[in-house]
């Protein structure tokens, strides 16, 4: 009952972004792209060539990850830290136009303060 509990917790925190609670010890990121894009001569960068961001607002924690012998052990981080994270890490997802990653708490790098 206690986790089903928390469950409800986590799924209310995630109404303001992503639609979807992530399990263990994965977080959803919400990708944010702070570089401005400089056109110079007229030349254009295509979305391709772009470099991928590694910074990210955190929209949704799951529970914590569970050891052997069943102990959950809790998450560092919690919903509105701004993180950053490896570059090749996740799952990425796009719901209603906005990019989100998923990724373990391992793969986070930093957050600020």
């Amino acid at each position: 009952m206690t986790s089903t509990t928390k469950t409800a917790t986590v799924a209310k925190k995630t109404a303001t972004g992503a639609k979807f609670t992530p399990l263990a010890d994965r977080v959803v990121v919400k990708l944010l792209d702070n570089k401005k894009e400089e056109i110079r001569g007229g030349i254009i960068i295509p979305d391709t060539a772009k470099e991928k961001p590694q910074e990210g607002e955190i929209v949704a924690v799951g529970l914590g990850r569970v050891t052997d012998d069943g102990k959950r052990i809790a998450m560092e981080l919690k919903t509105g830290d701004r993180v950053i994270y490896a570059k090749y890490g996740g799952t990425e997802i796009k719901e209603d136009g906005q990019d989100y990653l998923i990724l373990r708490e391992s793969d986070i790098l930093a957050k600020y303060n």
